[in-house]
């Protein structure tokens, strides 16, 4: 499992011209599954998501304070090129990306879990064609992977 986090000041998601998820200050989550993930690379990828000191505190912009501690929000979309092939010829294959209808078991699974941290999230629409816009504060911006 992989995730793309970026610290935002602000992002949505649009699908056909309606936004349906938007946050301020937090985090959007661009959400990679593949064929190999288990509960426990979702737990893994929450703990690092929610717990990450990657904000900072009152008196400077440092790495002080996780999501958490911040009550920041998250905007969480499921993005399966994240495992995108791209060593051979012009195409990217998505061979390890994991099978549209076992990557939404997850990704549900996933909002399910990460709901129980008490934190306001929101989400896109799985396997929609969305438009992100997005804020990056820093920028700060991150690669999590449970398959290490």
């Amino acid at each position: 499992m992989r995730a793309l986090i970026q610290r935002v000041s602000e992002a949505s998601v649009e699908v056909e011209k309606e936004v349906v998820g938007s946050i301020k200050e937090g985090l959007v989550v661009l959400l990679g599954i593949t064929h190999k993930d288990y509960e426990k690379d979702s737990e893994f990828i929450i703990n690092k998501i929610v717990n990450l000191r990657i904000f900072g505190n009152e008196s400077n912009d440092n790495f002080e304070k996780s999501i958490l501690e911040t009550k920041g929000q998250i905007l969480l979309i499921s993005q399966f090129t994240l495992y995108a092939e791209t060593k051979k010829g012009r195409r990217p294959s998505f061979t390890e990306s994991a099978k549209s209808e076992v990557a939404e078991k997850i990704y549900n699974n996933f909002i399910e879990k990460i709901t129980k941290q008490n934190l306001n999230i929101q989400t896109g629409i799985f396997g929609a064609k969305m438009k992100v816009n997005i804020v990056n504060e820093g920028p700060v911006t991150m690669m999590l992977d449970s398959n290490i």
